[in-house]
């Protein structure tokens, strides 16, 4: 026997094997996982893409919000109020196996992961001021960033999206360098999302902006009526800020929480129907959405979704050194 042909296919045997293991627990299919709500609390969800096939993978009277998958699809890492205060749990894609991140409490609230699934991003808030931290993910080294909120880390490792007083800062980690994503300074800009390859952003925006009611002074606070916010919608730019494009439709209530797909052809988002929030998901070609969910339980309910597609995952949780190509150039691909 060829001794060469014999290791080689024992070699690929163990290799099989580790990415095998690395998979074992992550869906096969795409999946969303979303936040739904009762009366009572909010639960997470997963659904197939098109909506169908919704199950309820937590039952627990707290809220559970924000699931976001790991680069594996292996963990959810989600926010929870379980122990004194909301702070960021992990468990396996299917529900179980829960636990808290930190032993110590604190106010942690929208957690995205790193692409390489060893660390996290969130925001932190102390005395009514939000903070954004990163921490390993085994909870032990935590390190506040700067003041801001709703973090989202690039694909390449390199950059945080951030909002601060409602514009998107882009973070250099290496650098600490910041700067505004749109250099015309016009605020009310939210919820940033990369694109899988890192190229664009996304992100909710009401463009129109509000005068103040006769006899208001400079500086002097005033109510915003709530029909304004019904301007906000998604929008998506270049990383440099160029190449603005609106693309939800302003007509309607406040499309907000954008994310992508992991092929990036498509959105999802959060709009309300009949007075309750649902989940869409648009293409980025014809711009026809489509409605995912349906349930009216909760204003709340449909919510907070993140699409996970093991066509497009790297299992970087386990056996490393047998796949080197990063997470974001596997989804340029």
């Amino acid at each position: 026997m060829d001794l060469t042909k014999l290791f080689y296919s024992f070699g690929l045997i163990l290799v099989c094997s580790g990415v095998c293991n690395a998979w074992a627990k992550a869906p096969k299919t795409a999946k969303i996982v979303f936040t739904s709500a009762d009366e009572i609390s909010r639960e997470i969800y997963l659904m197939n893409i098109d909506g169908s096939g919704q199950i309820n993978i937590t039952n627990h009277p707290a809220d559970d919000l924000f699931p976001v998958w790991s680069p594996t699809g292996e963990e959810i890492l989600f926010v929870s109020d379980r122990v004194r205060m909301r702070d960021l749990y992990l468990m396996d894609a299917d529900g179980g196996n829960v636990r808290r991140i930190f032993r110590n409490h604190a106010y942690r609230h929208r957690p995205t992961w790193s692409p390489d699934g060893k660390q996290i991003v969130y925001e932190r808030i102390e005395a009514d001021e939000r903070f954004i931290y990163t921490a390993t993910i085994d909870g032990k080294h935590e390190e506040q960033i700067g003041v801001g909120n709703q973090p989202a880390w690039s694909p390449n490792t390199q950059e945080l999206a951030f909002c601060r007083q409602r514009r998107i800062v882009l973070l250099n980690l290496r650098t600490r360098v910041e700067k505004t994503l749109r250099p015309d300074g016009i605020a009310w800009q939210s919820k940033p999302a990369w694109s899988p390859a890192g190229d664009k952003l996304a992100f909710s925006w009401i463009l129109q902006l509000i005068e103040p009611p006769p006899g208001v002074l400079p500086g002097e606070r005033f109510v915003i009526p709530n029909a304004w916010f019904d301007n906000e919608t998604i929008f998506i730019v270049n990383r440099d800020g160029t190449g603005l494009e609106q693309i939800v439709d302003e007509a309607g209530p406040e499309a907000i929480w954008p994310t992508w797909s992991p092929d990036g052809t498509e959105l999802i988002y959060n709009q309300q129907v009949r007075g309750y929030f649902q989940l869409f998901k648009i293409n980025l070609v014809n711009r026809v959405p489509e409605q995912l969910t349906h349930t009216e339980r909760a204003l709340q309910a449909n919510t907070l979704a993140d699409w996970f597609d093991p066509t497009y995952a790297l299992p970087v949780s386990s056996q490393p050194q047998l796949l080197t190509t990063t997470w974001a150039e596997v989804k340029k691909k």
